[in-house]
């Protein structure tokens, strides 16, 4: 078993400004995010940086096509580091700068992903409370050439520092904190039952769904649809947690089988994960009922304040008060697409797979689209 690693430095900031003044940050340095993060936060400071808009180069979760654009605009400028400041595309494509040479393509990194090493110092600042990625090592792009998400991973792709500010979250609109506080809480599951899980890893995992539980118990408690604002700063934690617990231990099936649901039909990811998750699970109990989900179960029970065989049902409904999830159908997936579905996730994602809490066959895969469906 690989030993624990941390690799940022994981700071928390009152707000921009602060992290501006402890970075000292000025005209060498690159901010790369969006222009409705950076208007209302950043641009006042006045700091004299360089700006990257992301969302001038494409929408949605990062493309080959979208970065490729992004690396061809920056190719003529100097600058030394990297400051993003978003949700995971931004996270994502900042990771792929910081390792990028003057005239990489995105495939020319996945064919020298072995040998990656870092030319821009990277500082990320989160902005939802889903990600982790800012204390991950991987970068998640579409590959719109071969149809397929895939990772690239890479130490040199660390951040320098993880910067967490609160603040930052207050302008999130209901969805994005749905969908990603879900993200968050599958990445504390998967990770937690991941066969790679340590003692250590494990207490980040049962933090992170801690606070995720009670953030959103609260929030649903509340009546309002900003109920969950109350919560910023636990859900930034825990999404943080989150992706400490899954850098060292992998996330597994839900996010394998999401890929497809994202790639081909642009649903959002953490939703895209939630539409998995509950059937994934179910196969799981199926094929291995006594076992570490047993503990896992143990744990929802007394966040929940249900019996342990009643504990993944309450956690389902929970979910369901923070987003309704709805059939694969309702998304524009057709029945013959589950099959290719399944062959391409045994086909391209054993990265994943290989952490599951049971082993999954192609039928396993395609019974687990099916009862989604």
């Amino acid at each position: 078993m690989k030993a624990f690693q941390l690799a940022p430095a994981i700071g928390e900031y009152a707000d921009f400004g602060a992290l501006a003044q402890e970075l000292r940050l000025g005209r060498t340095d690159l901010i790369l995010t969006n222009e409705y993060i950076y208007h209302p936060a950043i641009s006042a400071l006045d700091l004299g940086c360089q700006t990257l808009f992301q969302e001038r180069y494409g929408a949605g979760e990062p493309t080959d096509v979208m970065v490729d654009a992004i690396l061809d605009e920056l190719r003529d400028k100097e600058y030394d580091r990297i400051i993003a400041v978003g949700g995971g595309t931004i996270i994502d494509i900042a990771k792929v700068l910081a390792v990028a040479v003057a005239n990489d393509r995105v495939d020319d990194l996945y064919d020298r992903m072995a040998s990656l090493t870092k030319v821009h110092p990277l500082i990320i600042v989160p902005t939802t409370c889903g990600t982790g990625s800012e204390v991950t090592n991987i970068s998640i792009i579409n590959r719109t050439t071969k149809g397929v998400k895939q990772g690239i991973v890479s130490p040199s792709m660390f951040a320098d520092e993880a910067a967490l500010i609160p603040g930052m979250l207050q302008s999130l609109p209901y969805g994005v904190f749905a969908t990603s506080s879900v993200d968050a809480m599958i990445h504390a599951v998967e990770s937690y039952l991941s066969p790679n899980a340590c003692a250590i890893s494990e207490v980040f995992s049962e933090r992170a769904l801690h606070l995720i539980l009670c953030s959103w118990r609260g929030a649903v408690a509340s009546g309002s649809k900003d109920g969950w604002k109350a919560y910023a700063a636990e859900l930034l934690r825990a999404s943080n947690f989150a992706g400490i617990a899954f850098g060292h231990a992998g996330c597994a099936a839900v996010h394998a089988l999401s890929y497809p649901l994202g790639g081909v039909h642009h649903i959002p990811h953490g939703q895209a994960n939630q539409l998995m998750f509950a059937d994934v699970m179910r196969k799981y109990q199926e094929k291995k009922p006594v076992g570490k989900l047993n503990r896992l179960q143990e744990l929802l029970a007394n966040e929940l304040n249900c019996t342990p065989e009643h504990a993944l049902d309450a956690l389902y409904a929970l979910m369901d008060q923070v987003i309704e999830k709805a059939p694969l159908r309702t998304h524009g997936v057709t029945e013959q697409e589950l099959p290719v579905f399944a062959k391409n996730v045994l086909e391209t994602q054993q990265r994943l797979l290989g952490n599951n809490y049971v082993e999954l066959s192609e039928q396993d895969i395609l019974e687990i689209y099916r009862w989604a469906f």
